[in-house]
């Protein structure tokens, strides 16, 4: 029998296949996403849109007035930090849209958070649309001070701190 050595034989294909998923699940959280700024603080519908998500599905935790879970920098019995506030005071504003943005999709856990990060913050992938991510993050834009608008990180500003 001769062997062409153009075929690739199934399990080397299964398992380049099985790579490539598996690199591309992890690159998740570093490739930027094309929808960057769509978190538009100025646009008055989204804003609108947001604030009826934000009160629906956030503010539970972040507060009615983003003002966050009282000692929000202080460890709970459990280990875990309470919910941070949204507003100036917190540090939501030190990240970028686009971290915000998968930190609200998939949860508060590795890459977006050190190994071992154990946080009360839900994914919501599969509860919200993209589009009322967006929104809501929006929505908690349009409630910052211009000038902590103007410190947020962006993609072309670098990283989060």
């Amino acid at each position: 029998m001769t062997v062409n050595p153009n075929i690739r034989s199934p399990s080397g294909l299964l398992l380049g296949a099985v790579a490539l998923a598996a690199a591309v699940a992890a690159g998740w959280a570093f490739w930027p996403l094309s929808s960057s700024g769509r978190a538009n603080p100025d646009d008055s519908r989204q804003v609108t849109t947001g604030a009826s998500v934000y009160f629906e599905h956030c503010a539970a935790c972040h507060g009615w007035k983003l003002e966050g879970q009282p000692d929000w920098r202080v460890r709970k019995s459990d280990g875990r930090l309470p919910a941070p506030p949204h507003d100036e005071t917190g540090h939501t504003w030190h990240h970028t849209d686009d971290q915000l943005y998968r930190i609200t999709k998939f949860g508060l856990k590795p890459p977006l958070a050190p190994e071992g990060y154990e946080s009360d913050m839900p994914a919501f992938h599969g509860v919200l649309s993209d589009d009322e991510i967006w929104a809501a993050l929006a929505f908690i834009k349009s409630r910052w001070p211009n000038e902590i608008l103007a410190r947020q990180p962006s993609a072309d500003k670098g990283a989060s701190r």
